[in-house]
């Protein structure tokens, strides 16, 4: 039986007769200013931060503003169904977590507090390469579990990595491409500021038994040595496409590649047998003045939309937002930013109540659009602005 998300908005109003009110805001694009009123300044920073002057972030949010849902009326869209899906396996709703690294940086519980939010809801959670806890850790939270994979440059590493997620239950392998080498961001800069100098986000390559046989002495002894080891082997390195099939030796379930912002890059992706990708541009953290992930969304979609599974994110705020992805050719998006600050706000109870906001926005605005399931949606629901 399909979940009824927007009863989330009648669970608040009735919480507000005993004179409850939820943790922090509904308002999921004004999540990140109370977030940056509240979390530590560098955790914010280096979440919120984007690539130079911050004109693909902003570019982001702009495409979103640009295209207009036109409402139908008497569609008899009382019941919905937000049933997706994706890559062979059915979720609650066309949404999944966005892998985002070294969550602790915001709550001292980091993934494990999100994973159980969102096995909680069934959705699944893409875990970072850069977490703050182990991918049998995050295992052990239960839920539907992706891996996303910084491509490491030592080949041995790379597949004790994969052969521990694929060992404790990940399903599937989420490549990210346009992250080989860190963009230039100035908010994390100005503070000389990365987690893994930290030892933040560092718990899968510390953890794993190869990594650590390339290293002198062990993390525990030696954290700058085990740190710098790990940033010159996920950094720094840009694989070719012919190198794909190395990782399907690896792999034996789907693959998707995230970052894909050119239609011909998408084709090449279809002929290496990949099997989704994510229109993405890293949430405006990679290339400043680059193409807003939405705006390409509609060419890639069209371009290969019939033969591999297309997925977006980048500047994804609101139930609305996702409306339109889908509505342009993406069959679901990734969540992130809003997530994480409510992973600080409140931790594991923060990011259920984002996630719930999310889909109960999702859940209303679909029906008073007009239209009952996901599958429903296309281009003709929006107009240009």
């Amino acid at each position: 039986m399909a979940t009824r998300f927007g009863d989330y908005q009648s669970e608040i109003y009735l919480h507000g007769l005993a004179g409850t009110k939820p943790p922090f805001t509904t308002d999921l694009a004004a999540l990140e200013e109370e977030a940056a009123a509240r979390l530590p300044e560098d955790g914010f920073g280096y979440v919120a931060g984007g690539a130079g002057s911050g004109a693909t972030m902003r570019a982001n949010r702009e495409a979103f503003d640009r295209w207009k849902i036109v409402p139908r009326m008497l569609a008899e869209a009382t019941d919905r169904d937000l049933t997706t899906t994706v890559l062979g396996d059915e979720l609650p709703a066309p949404v999944l977590l966005a892998p985002i690294g070294a969550q602790t940086i915001v709550h001292p519980d980091g993934e494990l507090a999100t994973a159980r939010a969102a096995a909680s809801l069934g959705l699944p959670m893409i875990l970072s390469t850069v977490s703050s806890h182990s991918v049998e850790a995050i295992a052990e939270a239960g839920g539907s579990r992706w891996f996303q994979l910084y491509w490491p440059s030592d080949a041995e590493v790379c597949a004790s990595i994969l052969g521990r997620a694929r060992n404790a239950g990940y399903t599937a392998l989420v490549v990210t491409l346009d992250t080989w080498t860190m963009g230039w961001r100035p908010r994390d800069l100005d503070r000389a500021y990365v987690p893994f100098l930290n030892g933040e986000g560092l718990a899968i390559p510390f953890s794993d038994p190869v990594f650590r046989s390339r290293l002198a002495k062990s993390p525990e002894e030696d954290l700058p040595a085990a740190m710098l080891a790990w940033m010159s082997m996920f950094t720094g390195t840009d694989f070719g496409w012919h190198q794909l099939s190395l990782l399907r030796e690896l792999w034996s379930g789907p693959i998707v590649l995230k970052g894909v912002q050119h239609a011909d890059d998408a084709r090449r992706a279809v002929d290496a047998g990949m099997d989704g990708i994510v229109v993405s541009n890293h949430g405006g953290r990679q290339v400043d003045g680059a193409l807003a992930a939405l705006d390409a969304l509609p060419t890639i979609a069209g371009a290969v939309g019939d033969r591999i599974e297309v997925l977006f994110d980048s500047g994804v705020r609101t139930g609305a937002d996702v409306i339109k992805a889908l509505a342009l050719g993406a069959k679901a998006v990734l969540y992130g930013r809003p997530y994480a600050y409510g992973l600080g706000l409140a931790g594991e109870d923060g990011v259920r109540h984002v996630l719930r906001c999310l889909l109960a926005e999702l859940y209303i605005t679909l029906g008073l659009a007009g239209y009952r399931t996901p599958s429903e949606l296309s281009p003709s629901l929006l107009r240009r602005g």
